[in-house]
């Protein structure tokens, strides 16, 4: 073995070779996929967030078309005891949404009410903390699902909506709500139909108040909401719509937004059946717009919260959603220029499945420009953090996530934190930059060597220290090793001890693509 001196050299060699673009319904039978034992775990790399021990004797045991069934169509995920334990110890786990923010709503105004200096001071100061302790639970509870789940499809979808359907947590008290719009508005329709998924996002308070449509009223339009929705969410940029579109959509809006109190306001007498209430969510006739509209080019009659409905439907059912779509799941999961073939084939799906998102998925990874692609898509930080955490534990429990949620950050990409509603971007550039490569060797160092802090908590600490992940395991050599490189494999050969080996692996090209 070489001495430990020459790890920085190795190391820059492996992370510059990173850097580069190397590498439960019957199945019918055109997705049956033939595979080979390393395309398992090249399959299994994609559809996950990384693999794990666990991951591999699942797909060793049920093969991989079974395998990618139970993904497409999950149910109850299984997660180890201790982490099920820390998320249902979360606030956000206990507090319903509504009782959640109105209480924070009234520490608001209790901050903001009679008191001397020093002690609003202090009171706002109480009220933005809890704001930041709220936020960083919900980050957390994402990242351990990430993690542990053996949903890890899902997992992996649940990101690509939130960050497709994107709010920044920084404004107003959405530190509050990203929790909650994760859990209810967008993981449970993951895999299911889009048009459900449109549907939760668009009555979630989130998304309401990040894209302003509380404050959309007759007389008073905000096109914010009504714009992204159509360039963002559902038909693209280039969708077919016109400014006469968005100004109407923004019409169809008027009056759907949040009420973060407890009372009602005051509707007049002639509307008051058409007020609507569902927990933060609300629909304020006297807000509305009843005039007909002419919407993508069909009158749509002025009715209410009704026409909302009416609209999203349209919108999901276009051709140009279903291409929109389609296209941003394959750069998500083949790659930034995905052929033209295998996107049309995903459109039709999308169409004649009527948004079906799990129907969709499958028509792409039963395609051979699904296989063609495996090895050669570059991780954003999502991805390489969490799969460097699921190869290091499988599913031994971290304590604190903390060190996670910190690297995140440093490489840009931290949880509800793009400021922009377009989501944080798909493609390999924005993220294969010198400074990423650096970073991700720290990670890798640190994870490597033990001392990332994964298993710290507050207070005294156990005697017990958590050892460093022992990496060169039977899941390397039986299943890991014959999918690296020569050079990946000599490197390793050149560790001066475990941890060095250790960080060699989790620097390697392989860890950095997918």
């Amino acid at each position: 073995m070489r001495p430990s001196r020459l790890l920085p050299t190795t190391l820059m060699s492996l992370l510059l070779l990173a850097g580069c673009g190397t590498a439960e319904p019957a199945l019918q039978a055109e997705h049956r996929v033939q595979t080979s034992p390393a395309q398992d775990i090249a399959m299994l790399q994609r559809v996950s967030w990384g693999v794990n021990a666990g991951s591999v004797r699942q797909v060793q045991a049920q093969g991989w078309n079974a395998y990618l069934q139970a993904q497409l169509h999950p149910r109850k995920a299984a997660l180890p005891a201790a982490i099920a334990a820390q998320i249902d110890a979360m606030t956000i786990s206990q507090v319903p949404l509504d009782q959640l923010v109105i209480s924070m709503e009234q520490k608001r105004k209790e901050s903001a009410g009679g008191m001397d200096d020093m002690a609003k001071q202090q009171a706002q100061k109480d009220y933005q903390q809890e704001l930041n302790r709220l936020a960083r639970e919900a980050a957390t509870r994402s990242l351990l699902l990430d993690v542990y789940s053996t949903n890890q499809l899902q997992q992996q979808l649940s990101w690509f909506w939130l960050n497709h359907f994107s709010v920044h947590q920084g404004k107003h008290n959405l530190r509050a709500m990203v929790g909650d719009y994760e859990a209810n508005a967008i993981a449970p329709h993951a895999l299911g139909k889009f048009r459900d998924l449109l549907g939760a996002t668009a009555h979630h308070p989130a998304m309401l108040r990040y894209l302003d449509n509380e404050a959309n009223a007759v007389k008073r339009i905000n096109e914010n909401y009504a714009r992204e929705l159509m360039e963002l969410h559902t038909l693209g940029v280039n969708g077919g719509y016109s400014q006469a579109d968005v100004q109407e959509l923004a019409r169809i809006l008027t009056g759907v937004g949040v009420n973060l109190g407890a009372d009602t306001p005051k509707v007049k007498p002639a509307l008051q059946s058409q007020y609507v209430r569902r927990g933060l969510f609300e629909f304020n006739p006297n807000r509305h717009d009843y005039g007909d509209k002419q919407f993508l080019g069909q009158t749509l009659k002025g009715r209410g919260l009704a026409e909302l409905d009416e609209a999203l439907d349209r919108l999901s059912r276009s051709p140009a959603t279903a291409r929109f779509i389609s296209g941003k799941l394959a750069q998500y999961f083949v790659g930034d220029h995905p052929p033209e073939a295998l996107l049309v084939r995903m459109a039709a799906t999308f169409q004649k499945s009527d948004g079906m998102i799990a129907d969709v998925l499958q028509t792409m990874f039963s395609s051979p420009e699904f296989r063609l692609s495996l090895g050669k898509k570059f991780k954003d930080p999502m991805h390489y953090v969490v799969s460097a955490v699921r190869l290091s534990y499988d599913d031994k429990p971290i304590l604190n996530a903390g060190p996670m949620l910190n690297w995140l950050a440093r490489m840009g990409q931290p949880l509800y934190g793009r400021q922009t509603p377009d989501g944080y971007p798909l493609n390999d550039a924005s993220w294969a930059s010198p400074g990423q490569m650096t970073t991700r060797f720290d990670i890798a160092r640190t994870i490597g060597a033990g001392s990332a802090g994964l298993f710290k908590t507050e207070g005294p600490q156990p005697q017990e220290k958590a050892a460093f992940p022992q990496l060169a395991s039977a899941l390397f050599y039986q299943s890991l090793q014959p999918t690296l490189s020569l050079a990946t494999r000599q490197a390793l050969e050149q560790a001066a001890s475990p941890q060095e080996w250790n960080i060699f692996l989790l620097s390697s090209p392989e860890m950095m693509h997918r």
